[in-house]
């Protein structure tokens, strides 16, 4: 067996876009450098019925023409994934450009929000217990500002306190939105919805 990535993370998934942005928001969060493999930014399928590793071999599908744009040629050694849960004719890179709430759209601007707030390639990294299972969070921090990230890896909502000296007892901004949350006498409360992530920005007072 050719040992490696042998499944795309769209079909892992189970085709949720909730669960495929809040992958992509840990990874883009936490420290490391952040890998994308081809094809994930447009939610593309796999085929486990092609030989070894070849189910995520498929062509890259760049638009909905002759072999999804990736080449004229007349046969190609790996068939394009074209079925009707992953259709060629939606998910490829033209018609994801074209669509502002694709997946791709969000996933750029986690890689534009990531290149513009250095805390993301900062060292310090910080859990913070938010006293709920289901939930994640973690502090990002720099000299005088930090990143709250908050991921609820549920598909129930979850309420979260997160005391102020945890953090910081300045507002929060939401990175993605511009929303802000003030943060009360016990700190921070927040309710997440299934499957749902947050990036709050804070400065030190």
């Amino acid at each position: 067996m050719n040992l490696g990535i042998r499944r795309r993370l769209t079909p892992l998934l189970d085709n949720d876009r909730r669960k495929i942005e809040l992958a992509h928001s840990l990874l883009f969060s936490l420290p490391g450098a952040p890998f994308l493999y081809y094809g994930d930014e447009l939610g593309m399928g796999d085929n486990i019925e092609l030989f070894d590793r070849n189910g995520l071999r498929t062509p890259m599908q760049w638009n909905e023409g002759r072999n999804a744009g990736f080449s004229t040629a007349s046969q190609i050694v790996v068939p394009i994934i074209d079925t009707p849960e992953y259709p060629v004719s939606r998910i490829n890179a033209a018609a994801a450009q074209a669509d502002p709430t694709s997946t791709w759209h969000t996933i750029r601007r986690m890689v534009k929000l990531r290149k513009l707030n250095p805390v993301f390639s900062s060292h310090n990294f910080e859990w913070v217990n938010c006293h709920e299972t289901r939930a994640v969070v973690f502090d990002r921090r720099s000299a005088h500002e930090g990143v709250l990230a908050l991921h609820n890896l549920s598909s129930e909502r979850v309420a979260l306190t997160i005391p102020g000296s945890a953090t910081s007892n300045s507002p929060y901004t939401d990175l993605f939105t511009g929303e802000v949350f003030e943060t009360g006498e016990k700190g921070l409360s927040i309710v997440l919805t299934p499957y749902q992530y947050l990036w709050l920005k804070y400065r030190e007072r």
